[in-house]
């Protein structure tokens, strides 16, 4: 785990959200944001728009949420809580410190709450959802039989090489990447802040866990050829009234969110409910995973911020001890008996 900095500042992050855009994308300053006038009835709440007209996204917001991803199964089939109800379940997971670090499944403990990343600790938007999953179901469909023999595949193919050097270990453990940065975007076990920032034409999404930035078109330029993956995907956004809608392709294999083939796809939608709440929506769909396409929603609250600098990869001791121990094992191995 690596907490987060009350000293350093998130520059280098900042920095790099600009330097990964092409030049074109930021050669001016950001747009301030300009009042307009009340939104008419039926529409989102769109007090802010930038320079250009589009609704104003920026800032620094939290995907924090006592939500589970899927909803749990004594529940069957009710997707909302009542307003009481979701006050009780959100206070009861909020007194509860965790003291065990997210995913380390016990092995460390921390008490969470001196680094000021317990729960509780952070803005948590209300929601009445019982699952982030949307539907009657709430949870992910099941793998279809090609998507379990694909992932049966590829965990024997690892069986007995899991720590034979970096690059058979997670691309969390290499800070490549983690889950909830998406697409699509998930709560983080802590850290679940995001800065959004937007320019003529783009769109630029800095995710605090990681530190890894989307950089995202919004000029009608279409995708990257089918034979280049990225691991965040190819993301390529538009504007439908209120609302952004950004439409990923073109994953790496290694990606494989939840088990997902490299022809994952996720569309996302941001609309601005209110001056501090941003509604975050998307579906994923893969036919070589699932039999049918999935959804989720959750908000998102604004923060004062700043986003911190994570540092994941700096120094990256977890890593060296986990090679190391796996050396010293295999060499105690090879030692004749005493």
């Amino acid at each position: 785990m690596k907490p987060r900095s009350p000293i350093l500042p998130m520059l280098s992050a900042a920095a790099a959200l600009f330097a990964l855009a092409p030049a074109s994308a930021f050669a001016q300053a950001v747009p301030a944001a300009a009042k307009v006038a009340a939104p008419k009835a039926g529409r989102v709440h769109a007090t802010l728009r930038t320079a250009d007209g589009d609704p104003d996204l920026q800032g620094v917001w939290s995907t924090a949420s006592v939500t589970p991803l899927e909803r749990p199964k004594d529940l069957g089939a009710k997707e909302f809580f009542t307003k009481e109800e979701a006050e009780a379940y959100e206070k009861k997971l909020l007194a509860v410190k965790e003291v065990v670090a997210p995913g380390t499944y016990g092995d460390v403990h921390y008490n969470m709450t001196q680094f000021g990343l317990e729960k509780g600790q952070a803005q948590v938007a209300t929601s009445i959802r019982t699952s982030l999953i949307v539907g009657p179901e709430g949870r992910i469909p099941p793998l279809i039989p090609e998507a379990q023999q694909r992932n049966a595949a590829r965990a024997a193919a690892a069986k007995g090489h899991e720590f034979d050097g970096p690059e058979t270990r997670t691309l969390g453990e290499q800070c490549i990447m983690w889950p909830n940065e998406g697409p699509p975007i998930q709560p983080a076990g802590y850290n679940s802040n995001l800065q959004i920032v937007q320019g003529p034409g783009y769109v630029a999404i800095l995710l605090e866990m990681i530190h890894d930035v989307r950089v995202i078109p919004t000029d009608g330029s279409p995708h990257l050829a089918a034979n280049i993956r990225q691991w965040f995907g190819d993301s390529r956004g538009h504007w439908e009234g209120d609302t952004l809608v950004v439409d990923t392709t073109n994953f790496t294999k290694r990606t494989a969110f939840r088990g997902s083939s490299e022809n994952l796809h996720v569309v996302e939608r941001f609309t601005r409910q209110a001056d501090d709440r941003i509604l975050y929506q998307f579906t994923v769909d893969d036919p070589a995973t699932w039999a049918t396409s999935w959804s989720g929603e959750m908000p998102m609250a604004k923060i004062d911020g700043p986003i911190f600098e994570y540092a994941c990869h700096e120094g990256n001791y977890g890593m060296r001890n986990n090679l190391s121990g796996a050396r010293a094992e295999e060499k105690a191995a090879q030692a004749p008996p005493k």
